[in-house]
């Protein structure tokens, strides 16, 4: 019996584990030695080993959403994938890399353009053939802004590699904002192909100053030991890239001039959605007589939300106060497998967040708004 019973479920956040050596067959000596200089002093083999114990693997189904990180079925291992799908339930899986995110967005914001390219090159080649195993799994490839003459080629590069959707950096790049026009090239090309744009949490703790942890108390574990760390005060904080960056793309016009782009928001929780859409309207409204950017807008800002952006709550949030605040267009379901903060019943919890929901619109969060986002690439499913 699948975790997920009676209901067509889309996934809008999952996750490989990588270990040493993910990248070999992808990427320049440069980009296999930076990486697996950031792996080695993890302990996996021992954990990676356990799934050919058939003792182990006799309980994949039972313990699906108990296993986490590199315990989890189908972490790893490609070949074991479509199995976890199979018992957890969902229909298709948005699959993200999980090491890469948070090394990525320090090259972002680093010096090393030609590493930052070469490893999200390398990166974007390992997803697709991770997920080449079953159809249902949907690469994620990461397409760095920092060098606005190369990120359009790189998100040439990603698309002709298959990756059914575009991370972005969620936090704005270095030196020029996420709306600069030369970048209209990459989004032209994702609009075109009817592939969505997404950002995603990196390193939850670069959201604050390293001096926020400096408070004369000890140190606040990260809960789960990964590299997306998360504690409530960084909790706290990790809307304001996003916010950042949908600003930048609304207020600048670029939705407005890329209506068929979709924007995905994914880990980066919902509950601020209802009150940024809100101070969005505000802002237009206090400045758009001063400003031709907003003069030039079609639509009201929290309208651009509402036709192209979509967002994941977690688990702990409200999400059917969400839908009601925001409006069922914008929240998709997720589980983050196999990663710690999902939970080990995302399901429950969101059906029971959602109980108070019209049918129409939960059907809208378990589904229909995961297939809008994505667009082609469920179509075929």
């Amino acid at each position: 019996m699948p975790y997920i019973e009676g209901r067509v479920v889309h996934d809008a956040d999952s996750h490989v584990m990588e270990t040493a050596g993910w990248l070999d067959d992808f990427g320049t000596a440069r980009v296999r030695e930076a990486f697996n200089a950031r792996m080695q002093q993890r302990e996996l083999a021992t954990i990676v080993a356990k799934h050919d114990d058939p003792a182990y693997r006799a309980r994949d189904a039972d313990e699906i959403m108990a296993r986490k990180n590199y315990h989890a079925t189908g972490a790893t291992r490609r070949e074991d994938r479509p199995l976890a799908l199979d018992l957890i339930g969902v229909a298709s899986q948005l699959v993200f890399p999980t090491s890469p995110n948070v090394w990525l967005e320090g090259l972002e914001h680093g010096d090393d353009v030609d590493l930052l390219y070469g490893a999200a090159s390398a990166t974007n080649r390992a997803q697709v053939a991770f997920c080449s195993v079953d159809p249902r799994l949907l690469p994620v490839g990461y397409v760095p802004l920092a060098d606005l003459e190369r990120a359009p080629r790189a998100a040439a590069e990603a698309l002709e590699l298959g990756c059914a959707a575009l991370l972005i950096p969620w936090a704005c790049p270095k030196a020029h904002a996420t709306s600069h026009v030369a970048l209209d090239a990459v989004w032209a090309q994702a609009a075109e192909a009817g592939v969505p744009i997404l950002l995603h949490v990196g390193n939850a703790d670069r959201v604050l100053p390293p001096a926020h942890a400096n408070n004369g108390l000890p140190r606040v574990p990260d809960f789960h030991g990964g590299e997306e760390n998360f504690r409530s005060i960084s909790y706290m904080a990790i809307p304001h890239g996003p916010m950042q960056a949908l600003s930048l793309l609304i207020l600048d016009g670029v939705l407005d001039r890329f209506e068929a782009l979709k924007v995905g928001v994914i880990e980066l929780g919902a509950v601020w959605m209802p009150g940024f859409m809100r101070q969005l309207d505000a802002a237009f409204e206090a400045f758009a007589r001063h400003e031709e950017r907003l003069q030039a807008l079609r639509l009201k800002p929290s309208e651009y939300v509402r036709r192209q952006v979509r967002v994941t709550p977690y688990p702990t949030e409200p999400a059917g106060w969400i839908i009601e605040q925001a409006g069922p267009e914008v929240c998709m379901f997720s589980s983050d497998y196999p990663h710690v903060e999902g939970g080990r019943n995302p399901m429950g919890r969101f059906e029971k967040s959602t109980a108070a929901v019209g049918d129409a619109d939960r059907e809208r969060f378990f589904r229909g708004n995961f297939e809008d986002l994505m667009g082609p690439a469920v179509a075929a499913l």
